[in-house]
């Protein structure tokens, strides 16, 4: 964490100076607003908290509760999110207090007497290290509650509007702001009476039942639900000896996936229900928690459960359905106008929960989107950015929903319809990498490149998160992990892994620094007129040599950019190699060098030569808003 830079701070570094909107920020909704986001779930938290780092954008998000949420209906952390939650600035202490999953378990029925369940087998839960971050079980409520401080902290210090229920929307084809949205006070001294915002720009995370959807002519289409599952939060006393470890439960009673929660006490089930008799009209619903716990014992035989409490619980039938667009453009309108309307998360695409990726899908959907609008409203990018939204989460979404069938078909299975008896675990390890959310892959587009280059970093392959790795720190020696060190600021990274020569020798990479720094094409001469030299790109280099081999005077300007208004240096962008890991090996880097350049939503967008200056020019100039002035100013500060 980096402060100082604009005077001495001695209260809290993670409360940033109000700018922007934050100065006098109304506490009523305005009438007027360039984003609202709809609903305070984790998609639309995250896209919250996100926009909060634009403050010069008004972002207002509206919930129908009166207040936060207390209890969430998801849990589980894949590792992909814990690496988002590393940007915003709260994996380490979220992680201190969850439940962290290590292992998974495996029941099945007792050859010797099938009335009986046995522990048959164990997996690791990372068996690869396909990241250094942990699979956690956490409420959902909670991490709500830090992207809520996170926004509340930022500069635009945004804070969510409770007590309103959205009730439709009508897009205009001009104006300023023209959406215009009806909503309803649900709370308050003016309960029951409508209001009406007009917006630029509306965010839809209302959830599986959205209206937002709705508005927008979307529908859900796919399979209707077949199977039932009742899921309950409990604290309870068991003989069942892995009640603190994640386990897939296949008795001849039924099923039951066990996840144990944070706290050390309380555990989640979900108990197998059978199959839905459409004819019945959802009667499985009205299944009593008693029943629950009941059918919960009929499996667990010959183990006990006697449950003392219930935090929650609830039924639900396993469907699986996705909307055909993310947004308000229609199919025969694609390429005539950009989106005003967008929706996320539960709103488009819905699936059992089983497979942990309801809540970390989302959160994904509402990154994508919201860096996407700051840069738009803040001039940075043409309206056409906005397009990419719905391409690229709408393929991430389809390919969520194949898995989950698959998945959740294999848990409801009988373990004597399996053709292997091993088929669930083999299929949980084979696939570990999917509900981790790291094969996640955006295809060539306006913001994503080609993988011409490839073999130059292949660890770090094009359109996939950017996969951290140790380096250490130049000026201070500290070994630290490269990606975290990339905050969600809304910023582009661009990695420049240096070639084999020592800087301020004339190396190719010193060329390229002063091609950054001089150069009219360089994004950083974009750049606006006031601006920090990094306040849009990220700028850092990586040297092959170890810390002690670079000199931090002879390494170009343009990484050692000054900042703030007392022009201070900034130190933090110099790298070189961990002597216990170099980052050229485990990621495949050519030692003659590569740029890496990464969205703000930490996705690798395209690898080039260092050589490439005309490639790495066109490619910034693809998104970076047409007729964008540069600004010399940028580069002399910079050289």
């Amino acid at each position: 964490m980096q402060f100082h830079h604009h005077g001495y701070v001695s209260g809290d570094p993670r409360v940033q100076p109000a700018a922007g909107v934050g100065i006098n920020r109304p506490e009523e909704l305005p009438d007027e607003v360039d984003v609202l986001i709809v609903g305070t779930g984790p998609a639309g938290m995250l896209a919250a908290a996100q926009l909060s780092m634009f403050p010069g954008v008004t972002t207002r998000i509206i919930e129908r509760r009166p207040g936060r949420l207390a209890i969430g209906q998801a849990d589980g952390i894949q590792a992909r999110s814990v690496e988002t939650f590393q940007a915003f600035g709260f994996a380490e202490r979220i992680t201190a207090e969850a439940y962290r999953i290590t292992e998974m378990a495996f029941w099945k029925p007792d050859p010797a007497n099938r009335a009986n369940i046995v522990r048959s087998a164990r997996a690791v839960d990372d068996e690869t290290g396909i990241s250094e971050f942990p699979h956690l079980i956490v409420n959902q409520a909670r991490v709500l509650d830090y992207f809520a401080e996170f926004a509340a902290n930022s500069p635009s210090r945004l804070k969510p509007d409770f007590g309103y229920e959205f009730q439709g929307l009508e897009v205009a084809d001009s104006g300023e702001y023209p959406v215009t949205v009806t909503l309803l006070h649900t709370s308050g001294p003016n309960e029951g009476q409508e209001r009406v915002v007009r917006a630029k720009y509306v965010v839809g995370a209302d959830g599986a039942r959205s209206k937002v959807r709705q508005a927008i002519g979307c529908t859900l289409a796919g399979d209707q639900a077949n199977h039932a599952w009742g899921v309950m939060d409990t604290l309870a006393v068991t003989d069942f000896p892995d009640i603190r470890t994640k386990c897939a439960i296949q008795g001849e009673k039924g099923s039951i996936l066990l996840i144990p929660r944070e706290g050390g006490h309380l555990f989640r089930m979900y108990v197998d229900l059978g199959e839905v008799d459409p004819a019945t009209h959802h009667a499985v619903r009205n299944t009593s928690i008693d029943e629950i716990i009941h059918k919960a014992n009929e499996i667990l035989h010959p183990y006990t459960l006697d449950v003392r409490n219930v935090a929650w619980h609830s039924v639900y039938e396993v469907g699986h359905r996705l909307t055909d667009r993310f947004d308000d453009v229609l199919p025969e309108d694609r390429g005539t106008r950009t989106p005003r309307v967008f929706i996320t998360g539960d709103a488009c695409h819905t699936h059992s929960a089983k497979a942990g990726q309801g809540m970390n899908v989302s959160m994904q959907d509402g990154f994508n989107i919201a860096w996407k609008l700051g840069h738009v409203l803040e001039g940075r990018s043409p309206e056409s950015l906005l397009s990419t939204y719905s391409e690229e989460r709408q393929v991430v979404a389809k390919n969520l929903i194949d898995f989950d069938k698959e998945w959740s078909s294999m848990m409801a299975k009988k373990p004597e319809d399996f053709e292997h008896p091993s088929d669930l675990e083999d299929f949980y390890v084979r696939t570990a990498e999917f509900p981790a959310g790291f094969m996640t892959q955006y295809a060539p587009s306006l913001i994503v490149g080609t993988d011409d280059h490839q073999d130059l970093a292949t660890g770090f392959p094009v359109g996939k998160r950017f996969k951290s790795a140790p380096v250490v720190r130049v000026a201070d020696t500290n070994p630290i992990h490269l990606g975290h060190h990339a905050t969600a600021d809304g910023r582009w990274r661009i990695y420049v892994f240096a070639d084999a020569a020592q800087p301020g020798t004339g190396s190719a990479t010193d060329l390229l620094a002063e091609w950054f720094a001089s150069s009219p094409e360089s994004p950083l001469a974009a750049t606006p007129e006031g601006g920090d030299p990094d306040a849009w790109f990220d700028l850092k280099v990586i040297y092959q040599q170890g810390h002690t081999a670079v000199d931090i005077n002879k390494v170009p300007a343009v990484f050692k950019p000054q900042v703030g208004p007392f022009k201070l240096t900034d130190y933090e962008k110099v790298y070189g190699t961990d002597p216990n890991a170099d980052i050229f090996d485990l990621r495949g880097l050519d030692r003659n060098g590569a740029v890496v350049v990464v969205r703000p939503d930490q996705y690798v967008a395209n690898v080039l030569p260092l050589t490439a200056t005309a490639e790495l020019g066109a490619f910034f100039a693809r998104f970076l808003k047409p007729g964008q002035q540069p600004r010399q100013a940028v580069a002399a500060a910079a050289r």
